[in-house]
């Protein structure tokens, strides 16, 4: 008789929570696997910008050396000036 009360009681109430919980969880799953398609969508995006890092990295050493040989002509005229 006890088998029996215990077989109802897992049938009740522990099958329901299990599958309550794993409701839940599956449900998470689902939404972390939504976030991760959307970081890649993005991420597969974001290398398309990447492409011309090369060509800008260049013209902005070009524009650093333009500028440090306008600094040191001004800085020489200056000197001149003050000294």
């Amino acid at each position: 008789m006890l088998w029996w009360i215990g077989n109802l009681i897992l049938l009740v109430v522990v099958v329901p929570v299990a599958l309550a919980l794993l409701n839940r969880v599956l449900a998470a799953i689902e939404r972390i696997r939504k976030a991760s398609d959307d970081i890649l969508a993005g991420g597969v995006g974001i290398i398309g910008e990447l492409d011309t890092t090369q060509d800008l990295l260049a013209t902005t050493d070009e524009t650093i050396t333009e500028v440090a040989d306008g600094a040191v002509r001004y800085a020489g005229s200056v000197g001149k000036l003050l000294g």
